[in-house]
């Protein structure tokens, strides 16, 4: 009998910083989800496409779930919690430890009363040695039902294969989604303003909050090259001094930076110029929240 096709989606959902964009950019084998040392990166829900013989995964990066702070925080969450119920499995990404916070138990009140299947994935295995692997094993275990557990090293990629082969279990039969060649749905600007993002996060490190966003103005493709005028955005006077830094040269060196995956992802030369303005305590406004991107799931919350 011919072995039949799969094709489904699988969300990842953790608390920040367990590598959740490191793993889906590792699985697909390109870059799409940004990635920082800061919690919170990722806001929206990102969509990306592993195709193979087997079968589709539609892979949902998802936001950090987090205690909110603001309207911005308000929504990451519940974009979060709201594709737990939208999908075919979930993938459950934790740091290897025998420790479970506050974090990690809304996370398993959450799923306990969902009916989704979840799979643990437990990352960062290359942090640990392998024998301690076990008890970490055992400690999750002891809270819930899991219907696999697969330690990974998203950064290393150890791994990584026997997990796709665990989310395949569990996806229905049915023809793919999207083209084989198709590795996200999200548009090419809000790739391009997610990764000026993802620069700035880089080079201003602890020196500016997570109180920035990035509007694309313009994008004019020529015969060889791209024209990219895009806005930096920050809620304080003070915070622009310093993306802009001494004489631009901050500025500069987000773009710089910023260039090099812009032209790996779009194929060709980019021409980009960055401006910084300031929107006073934009992530507590509906309004501009919509505006620079954050639209998806708003109305319904």
């Amino acid at each position: 009998m011919e072995k039949q096709y799969k094709a489904g989606f699988a969300a990842l959902i953790g608390r920040p910083n367990v590598g959740k964009s490191t793993l889906m950019n590792q699985l697909i084998h390109q870059k799409i989800a940004i990635t920082s040392k800061k919690p919170q990166t990722t806001r929206n829900r990102i969509r990306t496409v592993y195709t193979s013989g087997e079968g589709q995964i539609i892979f949902v990066d998802t936001p950090g779930i987090h205690k909110a702070k603001n309207k911005l925080g308000d929504y990451m969450v519940h974009v979060a919690e709201r594709t737990a119920g939208d999908v075919d499995v979930v993938l459950w990404l934790v740091e290897p430890s025998t420790f479970i916070g506050a974090g990690e138990r809304h996370i398993i009140d959450m799923l306990k009363n969902g009916k989704t299947p979840v799979i643990l994935v437990i990352n960062k295995t290359d942090t640990v040695r392998k024998e301690e692997i076990l008890p970490f094993i055992d400690t999750y275990r002891r809270e819930m039902e899991f219907a696999e557990i697969v330690p990974v090293s998203a950064l290393k990629g150890d791994n990584t294969q026997e997990l796709v082969s665990c989310i395949m279990k569990y996806l229905p039969n049915g023809p793919a989604f999207y083209d084989a060649d198709t590795v996200t749905d999200q548009p090419e600007r809000q790739i391009v303003a997610e990764l000026i993002r993802e620069k700035a996060l880089w080079c201003l490190e602890d020196e500016i909050p997570h109180g920035i966003a990035v509007s694309i103005e313009r994008m004019k493709y020529r015969k060889k090259i791209v024209d990219i005028e895009a806005t930096v955005i920050c809620e304080r006077d003070s915070h622009k001094g310093i993306i802009i830094g001494k004489g631009g040269s901050m500025l500069k060196k987000i773009g710089s930076k910023a260039r090099l995956d812009i032209e790996d992802l779009l194929e060709c030369k980019v021409n980009l110029q960055l401006w910084v303005k300031v929107k006073k305590d934009w992530r507590d406004s509906d309004f501009l929240l919509k505006n620079f991107g954050y639209r998806q799931d708003l109305e319904e919350k």
